[in-house]
Formats: structure tokens, C-alpha cells, sequence
């Protein structure tokens, strides 16, 4: 059964490289560029491949018809090598080239006359075998001649002519180098070996289709680009597979030696094998060394930028609990572009020399308190110098950088380049990287991106800088406003103390007066010394301590209160409670009766009034005074530190409001310029907060009793 399936499946395999030759051959008078001198020369090949496959599958690849066809299709391909030189616009070059052509037609014309002289003394004994031997090196020379012809063919060629070249040219040589090693082993092995024969006329085929797109406009273009990923673990699975075939085939040589000397040096090549992949295989010297091999040998830039960039982005934003401060990530991820196994991050201080901040994976390197000073940051800044170290220990100067250089540089042999870290031509730091593990130069795609991305982490460095200034800011406007808040309070009762003073003087002799003085004095003492206690209070917008408070008569204590500096009358007492905290609503109310006495005339009185609207107490207060413009009630009656009285610190509304919204409620404003203003503040009465609180609670889990 399977001497039946071979020849048939030989004749498919045969059959199929026919059909993709002739299809190559429509291709190309359809659809190949009619200007390529070339065209008509693998339009001739393809048909003559086609012809050339019908007949082997027909007759057999010994069969003098196909002998012929084989040998009409390479020199139709010998002709394509020759029009294309002449294409490459290299006719006056073609000089030595000619030559080799008429050589390599001349000797694959012997092919017809080989056979002719095996057809007429086939009856000689080892004609035949001389005959098969000759002609097989008749095509290894074709062979051999054709490729050293493509080679010089597109090593020579220019760089804008390499794509057009391209396609052909890999047909061209995959053809020929086919037919060499198909010939080479033949001679060697004395009979055509049957897998190799059966798929030339497939192989051949598929050559053709190759020069077809070659010929096509759009065929230059198109391109495979594999990944580096999977470029490198093709390389793996490669090395891999012929580490293990190297090893089958010690070994079998080892067992040609016969006896218990072969089997003991089998068991110890075997073991030694294993080792070895054991010690390399997990080695970063040998994974870096394939890298860089591959990436020197197989891809036009050193760097897949997509991939690097993702990894950079990735090891920046990796943030969180347990994890690397950002100055030791910026420092990871521009080594890890380079491999470098360390490095460290350099600062400016105020005196623009460079300070350590941040070291990863470095701690054996001593630097110096100032690691360099003001004229080598200033130079690197100026002309974004990415330093090789090794490049300044052989003398080389780019910009006068070499006298400026620190020493414990120089001589750190581990430090490998300095990284600038520019920000709107501004020096934010410097990375010094550390020796990769595979050595190697820095070339002027390592300079480009290095800089870029110095470029963007001086960015994230500038801004995490510009964040921790704005938070410190903030921590001191904080205390600001807690020492503006003392201060308005202290005025307030300073104020308090003088028109206390100056009536002293006028009614010192009356007893009332003097009792009235004496409350005075001891509300004031008390102020004082809760003062201290508020100051944690002040900017919290928290207001701690709930409970019922009577509106109304903590209305008639602010009133008493102020009876001896300023006239405050009540106009309404309507009987309500609220719920907030009695010290910073009363404190809230204090500021701004004190607002409305400074607004008002001296005499003219500033009126409380209390009443209630069923969910809500209310409490205005209402002068006469001077009034306010509606922009300034918009925008700056609320604002902390603007004011518009003389002297003022702009805080009492603005601590009022947030006093009363830490409580639930809020401080509404009316105010005509010449009329006078009108403060509402509205607070929750207490059965209402209390059903609301009632409703949000949980209700307790239900039991059943069994």
C-alpha cells in the first residue's frame, strides 16, 4: 500500500509546483510592472518551471524532456540575474559580470550534450553513472555561479533599490541554493535522495509565486515583521533543538566505537551535556549575549519602542503600599532600558551641585556629600550631554566635560553613563547607570532614547516636586489660618476691653456699672483661656458634641453679653430648640454680631431675631450699617483673608459659615450698600434631627423564641 501512496503523492507534489508556476506566470503578465527589465526573462523562467514540473510528474526527473525543461528554466533565471544588474543601473559596471554569465550559460548548455553522449553509449558499462555525475556537477557550478551572482548583486546595490531587489532576489536564491544542496548530496550519496526530489518541483513552485510579488508594486511593502518576543523564542526553541540534536548525534557517534568504552563516554557525554544546559541555559550573561546578538544581527534598530515604552510606563506608575519610592522607579525603569543592573539618582541643591537622592541596587558605591558641582550641571544642562564614562576615560571631549567630571566617577569602573534629567531646559537630576553585564558601546540610538526619556522622567520628577510644594503650601496656609483665626477672636475681645476702658472712665463711680464691668472681665478671662481648646477645632470642619441648644435664650446671652459695648436688641424670641454645639454656634453668632457692630454707626442698634418654620430654628442678625456690594457678597464674603473693612482679617463670615455647616445648617446673606446686611443662619430643630437620626440608625436583628 505504500509503494502505491508515494509515487502518487510525488506526482501531487509535482503537479502543484506546476500549478503555482503557471499561476506565478499569469501573475506576472497581468499584473507585474511592464518597466522592470527583468519581466520578461521570469516570465519565461515561470513558464519553463511549469512546463518543466508537468513533465516530471508525467515521466520522472530522469527523463531527458525534463532534463531539458529543468535546464531552459535556469537559464531563463540566469538571464533575470543579468537584467536585473542592468536594472540596478550598473550597465557600465557589467563589464566583469559578463563573463561569469556567458560561463554559467555555456556549462548548463553541456547538460543536453551529457545526455546526448549517455542516449548514444548507454550500452557501455558505467556510462550511466558518469553521465548522472556529471550532470549534477554541471548544476552545482550553475548553482554556485548564480548565488555569488545575487550576492554581489545585492550587496552592491543601493539602499533605495534593496526593497525592489528583495522578493526576486529570495526566490533567486532559494532556487538555486535548493538545487546545490539537492546536488551536493546526490554526488555525495551517489542516487537522488527521494524526500528532496520529491519536493523540488513544490519548492519551485513556491519560488515563483515569491518572484511574482517581487514584481508587483505593492510587493516591496510587504513585510514580515515578526516580534522580538517571538523572534527571541524562535531563537530559543532553535537553539534548544539543536543542542539536543548535536547531542543524538555525539552520541550515536560515540556508539560507533563499539563495547564498554561507548556506553561509558555515551553516560559521560550525556551528563556533562545536562550540566552545561543546567549552568547556561538560567544564566543572564548568556540570555543577554543571545539578545544583543540577535538584536545586532536581525533587526535594523537596537530597540522595540512599543515594548519599552509600555515597560517604562509600567514600572513609573507601579505605585503603592510596600512598593519603590518614584525616585527609585525612575531610576529602574531608565536601567532597565539598557539592562544596567543598578544606578543612582543625583539632585540639585540650592547651590546647583548634585546631592545623592536615590540609589537602586547600588549600595556599594561611595558618594561624596556634593557628588559634582555647579559647573558640570550646568554644562550637562546646557547641551543635554548623555555621559559615557567610558568614552571620558579614554580622553575623548565632547563639550569640555572632562575637566569637570567628578573623580569618584572616573574611577568607578561599574559607572557606565550619566543620564540627564531636563525639564523645559531646566536640570531636574541626573541618572548615573551602572555597567550592563553584557559589555557594550553606546551608540547614537541609545544617546536618542535615553534622552527622550530623561526628557519624560524630569516630567514626573518636576511634578510629584510641584505636588509636595503645593501640599506644604497648604500645610502653612493651614497654620495661617488658625493664627488669623486667634487673632480675629483676640481682636474681638480687645475690642470688648476698650469700650470697656473708655466708659470706665465716664461710669466708674456707678456700682451697676461696675458689676456689669466684672461680668465683663470674667467672660473675657473665660474667652481667653478656651481659646487654647478651640485652636484644634478652627479649619476642621468638624463640629463634635451635638445636643439641644435653646435659640432663643442663647439669643438673649449674646444680647446681655454685648449689652455694655453695643446696642443689641431682640426683636423676636420665639421659643425653639436646635441641635448643633453650643459653643461653635455661639461662636459662629459672636462673629457676626461683632461684623454688625463694626458696620454700624456708634448708637445704632444691631437687632437678633428668633423664630422657627417647623423643621428649622432661625436666627438673623441684622444691622444698619454701610452694606455690601451683591460682587463682593459673591465672591469675597466668604473667602478667607478678604475683607472690607479697614484692618480686618476677612475670616469672621467665613468661620461663621463653616462653624454652622459643620452642624447641619447654613448662613444665608442679604445686603443693600447704605441699608445695611441681613445674616440668616438656619439649624435643624431638635425632634427633627432626632427622628432623621432614629431613621437612619439599623434596626436590631429580630429574634424568634423557639
Amino acid at each position: 500500500m505504500a509503494g502505491t501512496l508515494m509515487p502518487l503523492a510525488t506526482s501531487l507534489a509535482w503537479l502543484a509546483g506546476a500549478v503555482l508556476s503557471a499561476g506565478a506566470m499569469l501573475w506576472l503578465w497581468q499584473h507585474g510592472e511592464r518597466a522592470r527589465p527583468d519581466r520578461g526573462a521570469l516570465l519565461a523562467a515561470a513558464g519553463c518551471s511549469a512546463v518543466w514540473c508537468s513533465l516530471t510528474a508525467g515521466l520522472g526527473p530522469d527523463h531527458g524532456a525534463a532534463i531539458i525543461a529543468a535546464m531552459a528554466r535556469n537559464l531563463a533565471l540566469i538571464a533575470a540575474i543579468f537584467c536585473l544588474f542592468s536594472a540596478d543601473g550598473r550597465t557600465d559596471s557589467l563589464k566583469p559580470i559578463r563573463p561569469v554569465i556567458i560561463a554559467l550559460v555555456l556549462v548548463q548548455l553541456l547538460q543536453p550534450v551529457v545526455l546526448l553522449f549517455q542516449w548514444r553509449a548507454s550500452e557501455v558499462p558505467g556510462i550511466a553513472r558518469a553521465a548522472f555525475e556529471v550532470r549534477l556537477i554541471i548544476d552545482m557550478l550553475v548553482s554556485i555561479g548564480a548565488l555569488m551572482l545575487l550576492h554581489n548583486l545585492y550587496a552592491g546595490a543601493a539602499n533605495n533599490l534593496r526593497p525592489i531587489l528583495r522578493w526576486t532576489g529570495i526566490a533567486l536564491a532559494g532556487i538555486f541554493a535548493y538545487d546545490l544542496n539537492l546536488s551536493t548530496i546526490s554526488y555525495l550519496s551517489g542516487q537522488n535522495p527521494a524526500g528532496l526530489t520529491d519536493m523540488r518541483g513544490l519548492f519551485a513552485g513556491i519560488m515563483a509565486g515569491l518572484f511574482a510579488l517581487g514584481m508587483n508594486a505593492s510587493g516591496p511593502r510587504v513585510q514580515f515583521n515578526p516580534s522580538r518576543a517571538v523572534t527571541f523564542r524562535t531563537l530559543s526553541l532553535l537553539l534548544i533543538g539543536g543542542y539536543f540534536a548535536l547531542m543524538v548525534l555525539v552520541t550515536k557517534s560515540l556508539a560507533l566505537i563499539g563495547g564498554d568504552i561507548a556506553r561509558v563516554s555515551q553516560v559521560m557525554f550525556v551528563v556533562l551535556a545536562i550540566v552545561g544546559a543546567g549552568i547556561a541555559l538560567p544564566s543572564a550573561r548568556v540570555r543577554g549575549w543571545l539578545r544583543v546578538m540577535a538584536t545586532k544581527h536581525l533587526f535594523q534598530h537596537r530597540y522595540d519602542y512599543r515594548e519599552e515604552w509600555l515597560r517604562f510606563t509600567r514600572t513609573i506608575g507601579h505605585a503603592g503600599a510596600g512598593t519603590a519610592s518614584l525616585h527609585e522607579r525612575a531610576i529602574k525603569a531608565l536601567a532597565d532600558i539598557t539592562e544596567s543592573p543598578a544606578g543612582l539618582l543625583l539632585m540639585p541643591n540650592e547651590e546647583a551641585q548634585l546631592e545623592l537622592t536615590a540609589r537602586w541596587n547600588w549600595p556599594t558605591i561611595a558618594v561624596p556629600a556634593a557628588a559634582a558641582d555647579f559647573g558640570f550641571s550646568g554644562l550637562i544642562e546646557q547641551h543635554n550631554l548623555v555621559l559615557a564614562f567610558d568614552e571620558a576615560r579614554r580622553g575623548i571631549d565632547h563639550h569640555g566635560e572632562l575637566s569637570l567630571v567628578p573623580a569618584w566617577l572616573m574611577e568607578a569602573e561599574d559607572a557606565w553613563a550619566l543620564v540627564p534629567l531636563l525639564h523645559f531646559d531646566r536640570l531636574v537630576g541626573a541618572i548615573v547607570l551602572a555597567r550592563p553585564r553584557i559589555e557594550r558601546q553606546l551608540d547614537w540610538e541609545d544617546f536618542d532614547l535615553l534622552r527622550v526619556a530623561g526628557q519624560q522622567l524630569a516630567s514626573y520628577l518636576a511634578e510629584q516636586a510641584g505636588q509636595q510644594a503645593l501640599m506644604d503650601a497648604s500645610r502653612f496656609d493651614e497654620f495661617n489660618r488658625r493664627i488669623a483665626f486667634v487673632m480675629h477672636d483676640i481682636k474681638n475681645l480687645v475690642s470688648q476691653l476698650s469700650l470697656l476702658a473708655s466708659n470706665a472712665e465716664k461710669h466708674a463711680d456707678n456700682p451697676a456699672f461696675r458689676a456689669d464691668m466684672l461680668v465683663t472681665l470674667r467672660n473675657s478671662a473665660d474667652k481667653l483661656s478656651a481659646l487654647l481648646a478651640r485652636l484644634g477645632r478652627y479649619g476642621s470642619g468638624q463640629v463634635h458634641d451635638l445636643a439641644p441648644i435653646d435659640l432663643a435664650a442663647l439669643a438673649r446671652g449674646i444680647a446681655e453679653r454685648f449689652r455694655t459695648v453695643h446696642p443689641v436688641m431682640l426683636t423676636r424670641e420665639t421659643p425653639v430648640e436646635v441641635m448643633g454645639n453650643r459653643e461653635g454656634l455661639e461662636q459662629a453668632l459672636i462673629h457676626l454680631v461683632q461684623n454688625a457692630i463694626d458696620a454700624s454707626e456708634a448708637g445704632a442698634p444691631v437687632f437678633l431675631d428668633v423664630a422657627g418654620d417647623g423643621l428649622h430654628g432661625i436666627i438673623e442678625v441684622v444691622d444698619t450699617g454701610e452694606g455690601m456690594t451683591p460682587e463682593f457678597v459673591r465672591t469675597g464674603l466668604f473667602k478667607p483673608f478678604t475683607s472690607s473693612k479697614q484692618g480686618g482679617f476677612g475670616i469672621g463670615a467665613f468661620e461663621a459659615r463653616e462653624l454652622v455647616k459643620a452642624m447641619g445648617g447654613r448662613v444665608a446673606v442679604e445686603s443693600r450698600e447704605g441699608l445695611g446686611t441681613r445674616f440668616t443662619v438656619t439649624l435643624p430643630i431638635a425632634e427633627a434631627a432626632r427622628l432623621l437620626a432614629g431613621q437612619a440608625a439599623p434596626e436590631p436583628p429580630s429574634q424568634e423564641v423557639a
